[in-house]
């Protein structure tokens, strides 16, 4: 079994994260942690490469703390960056490693945020290839 977990840093990943480990224990599964870098379009070339390299060093200390979080739980795990859209890049990875289950938090968005954007959990549940377990 394989399950996939997307991090971010917020609260509510972290919560995806314990809820993980605490099945991939129990199911004796293979776990997955994924950060993807949002690229944004709208940005100048000189103001996106620097965000993107902030993005990158946040994404990297995301992985580490997840996968010491895994470490003392006694689980080993695979990290994985990913650049793009975040959703696609979570549905792509879902399906090249044959996921049976992601596990993601809800994240809070506001109304007028989630009207016009969509929260990555639902997104997620809309078009994964795989169940879904959103932790809030």
């Amino acid at each position: 079994m394989n399950i996939l977990v997307p991090l971010d840093g917020s609260e509510n990943s972290q919560k995806a994260l314990l809820q993980a480990c605490d099945l991939a224990k129990n199911q004796q599964a293979n776990l997955i942690l994924v950060y993807v870098v949002d690229k944004p379009i709208s940005l100048n070339l000189l103001d996106r490469k620097e965000y993107l390299e902030i993005l990158r060093k946040f994404g990297e200390k995301v992985l580490i703390k997840g996968k010491q979080t895994a470490k003392n739980q006694g689980l080993d795990v695979t990290t994985v960056m990913k650049e793009g859209n975040i959703t696609n890049e979570i549905v792509k990875l879902a399906k090249i490693k044959k996921c049976n289950l992601v596990i993601v938090g809800s994240k809070g968005l506001g109304k007028t945020a989630r009207f016009f954007l969509g929260s990555v959990s639902s997104k997620l549940a809309n078009n994964s290839p795989c169940s879904i377990l959103i932790v809030k």
